[in-house]
């Protein structure tokens, strides 16, 4: 299967509490990081990997959310799930439940990262079996409660939700349809601890590292995600020019 048959989802259904604590008046998903809101970027990333089908879901309260994807993103093929959710792991039942067939590319909509970077995620990830989960995670720790993961060195998860580690996950989850299939036990609350449930009972998880992605949850990280956003144009332009590309 090819990227261009994964569909995408985006879970945009959180209250965005910590950055409406720091003054910030718009709903998250249209926080803006270098004058791009932040479901733009997750769109436009899933665009530059070649993937146009893409579930998002948004919370009863941020229905303009789903009214601006509408009037921006019209060449896709979006579906908006409008529902106020109790949890992290509701939200992305709703979003990989959605979809159709074969394997679901996930991120939550404040998981902010360069789209080079996203693309290769994607390539490196969709190369693991087709029959197993994978994450993307990161040495970049910038969550107040970050899910700590190892890998070994064939980068399969050797550890997960311990108090340390190597890695943080980086909100950005491939999911194969066996997965979105499954029926967790009840008292999981969190996505959190799907994918610790996941890992117990021996789910082949694997990791994919990416530099840094930001977890938008405070006004602080706005400004960590444009320095982030600078230094990947940086990079982008300079592997252009290395290659034959830029100014003659």
């Amino acid at each position: 299967m090819g990227v261009s048959a994964i569909t995408g989802g985006i879970i945009a259904a959180g209250e965005g509490s910590r950055l409406r604590r720091d003054g910030v008046a718009v709903p998250k998903p249209l926080v803006r990081v270098a004058g791009m809101p932040l479901i733009e970027r997750v769109i436009r990333n899933f665009e530059t990997a070649g993937i146009h089908r893409v579930v998002v879901i948004v919370n009863d309260r941020d229905r303009a959310c789903a009214d601006w994807i509408r009037a921006h993103v019209p060449h896709l093929t979006v579906d908006c799930i409008v529902k106020t959710t109790a949890s992290s792991l509701e939200s992305f039942l709703e979003v990989t439940r959605a979809a159709e067939g074969g394997r679901m590319l996930v991120s939550t909509v404040d998981a902010w990262c360069p789209p080079s970077d996203f693309s290769r995620f994607v390539a490196a990830a969709t190369a693991r079996p087709s029959d197993d989960t994978v994450l993307g995670v990161t040495p970049l720790v910038a969550d107040e409660k970050p899910l700590w993961v190892d890998l070994d060195g064939d980068g399969r998860v050797s550890a997960l939700g311990e108090t340390h580690g190597a890695f943080v996950t980086a909100g950005l989850y491939l999911v194969p349809e066996r997965i979105r299939r499954l029926a967790p036990p009840r008292e999981l609350g969190r996505l959190r601890d799907f994918l610790a449930w996941l890992h117990r009972s021996g789910h082949a998880l694997w990791g994919t590292v990416l530099p840094a992605v930001v977890d938008v949850d405070r006004a602080e990280d706005v400004a960590r995600a444009e320095a982030l956003e600078r230094d990947g144009r940086s990079r982008d332009g300079s592997a252009t020019m290395s290659t034959g590309g830029g100014i003659a």
